[in-house]
């Protein structure tokens, strides 16, 4: 391992077997039933990847030969969602998520960083796990979907989510859970196409609800690169003179806000990825590989770049997810909730 800073991957994927199992025709990756799940022949490369979101020791052992010193930790929700139970199962299924998680924190906790899944349906659910999950689990970090039940996070019924998570500190990872519209389930572009365009519906959620307005100090990372958005700001910035209407919620342009945010590297392309830094700003861009489906090399993207500095280079592939996260303060969170319980 590294010393300091560690390099630090924050998009990497965990599963639990029963929610696994439960919820196998009922997500974006079996088109909600639609289409047969794959088998996980044994010895198989199929079945090789579920065991790194299954079992630790598989997960750990992966990571060293990528060269990682740290994972942020996020149950898949595009293999075992939970949005299509009830209200009381979606809390019941995401405790159980929750508990697994600060399992496996507690099995490296210089490894792991653990996140949160919410029963984002019932706001008052919502809340009461966040608080569970912070104060018994030690857990700081929300794995946030783009919307529930349609609804994105940025509308007005999930302000005083944001002004918990604002209060508190906490960090929120959003990863969509998937495209509902089945159109999308042909040649796989809920994944390829599907995935951006819910971030970039999530983020102009956020921007013209005023959200970001109102709680400017909330910490945000959005996955794969946040979609298009980022690379296509010209034309939201070009209403607000062709259609001013549009900014009633705002104080500035659409672009301001963009550096209020975070975005991991998983874009599949260095030239995307260079113009989301020279869009956003170096510091506002973090290692994420979409472990252990995406690039088997984490590196791959920020090592094309030849154009980063050496501090640059540092910063995106683990130095500002290190301040962000407070990695240092993980341990001491853990020492609480231990203590408290």
């Amino acid at each position: 391992m590294t010393s300091s800073p560690p390099t630090v991957d924050v998009h990497a994927h965990v599963l639990h077997e029963t929610i696994l199992d439960l919820s196998r025709d009922k997500v974006v990756l079996t088109g909600f039933g639609t289409v047969p799940a794959e088998e996980r022949a044994k010895g198989s490369p199929r079945e090789k990847t579920f065991e790194m979101m299954l079992k630790p020791d598989a997960h750990l052992a992966e990571m060293d030969r990528r060269a990682v010193d740290v994972h942020v930790l996020a149950a898949s929700t595009v293999i075992q969602g939970t949005f299509w139970a009830s209200a009381e199962e979606d809390a019941r299924l995401c405790r159980l998520m929750n508990d697994r998680m600060a399992e496996w924190v507690a099995s490296a906790p210089d490894r792991f960083v653990g996140t949160m899944v919410l029963p984002f349906q019932d706001l008052a659910l919502t809340m009461a796990e966040l608080e569970r999950c912070r104060a018994s689990l030690g857990l700081t970090i929300v794995n946030a979907p783009a919307s529930a039940k349609g609804v994105y996070l940025g509308q007005p019924r999930f302000h005083d989510f944001w002004r918990q998570v604002e209060a508190l500190g906490l960090v929120v990872i959003v990863h969509p859970d998937g495209v509902q519209d089945l159109w999308f389930q042909q040649y796989s572009l809920w994944n390829s196409i599907g995935q951006p365009i819910e971030e970039t519906k999530f983020i102009s959620s956020l921007i013209y609800e005023g959200t970001l307005d109102r709680f400017p100090d909330a910490k945000i990372i959005v996955s794969h690169g946040g979609g298009y958005l980022p690379l296509f700001m010209g034309r939201l910035n070009r209403n607000v003179t062709n259609k001013p209407f549009t900014t009633v919620n705002i104080k500035g342009m659409p672009s301001d806000y963009l550096r209020r945010l975070y975005f991991d590297t998983c874009v599949y392309d260095p030239v995307t990825l260079a113009r989301l830094i020279e869009t956003v700003g170096y510091d506002r861009v973090l290692l994420g590989s979409d472990f252990p489906v995406g690039d088997v090399d984490p590196y791959v993207l920020t090592n094309q770049l030849t154009g980063l500095s050496d501090k640059e280079r540092a910063a995106i592939n683990g130095g500002t997810a290190s301040t962000l996260l407070g990695l240092g303060r993980q341990a001491a969170s853990l020492e609480r909730a231990h203590a408290a319980g």
